[in-house]
């Protein structure tokens, strides 16, 4: 099953969803994980509370570039809240392989610039966070 999972993510890497700009983002941030070099830009377009659209620019690891894809999928139609309430528990099964702590920073760092591209506070210091 590993085998499964590991060539998902390459895929999602090679051929990311959602990337690119909106034209009207309601909402967006940058992140950076200065531990990798990890960079990731999120753009969202909300409206009654509910993500429309999401659009991500980036570079890095596959780890991060491809949860970030995964993530942008999940979160499109979801309200405000439920895309607050993912954590590390929603990425990890998305990308379907257990990872190292380090590789978990990386994989988190597209969770972390949706919340605050929301507005949300982060409480992980080993990131650089841009709201824009």
């Amino acid at each position: 099953m590993d085998d499964f999972y590991r060539e998902n993510i390459l895929d999602h890497y090679k051929n990311p969803r959602n990337s690119g700009h909106l034209d009207h983002p309601t909402a967006s941030a940058e992140g950076v994980n200065p531990l990798c070099g990890d960079e990731l830009a999120v753009e969202l377009e909300i409206e009654d509370d509910t993500v429309q659209d999401v659009r991500f620019n980036g570079r890095g690891c596959a780890i991060s570039q491809a949860a970030a894809s995964m993530i942008s999928d999940v979160v499109k139609g979801k309200t405000v809240a439920e895309v607050r309430a993912l954590g590390s528990e929603d990425v990890l099964e998305e990308l379907g392989i257990p990872l190292s702590p380090i590789r978990l920073k990386c994989a988190l760092l597209s969770v972390n610039v949706l919340r605050v591209a929301l507005g949300d506070a982060s409480d992980d210091r080993d990131l650089e966070w841009k709201s824009a």
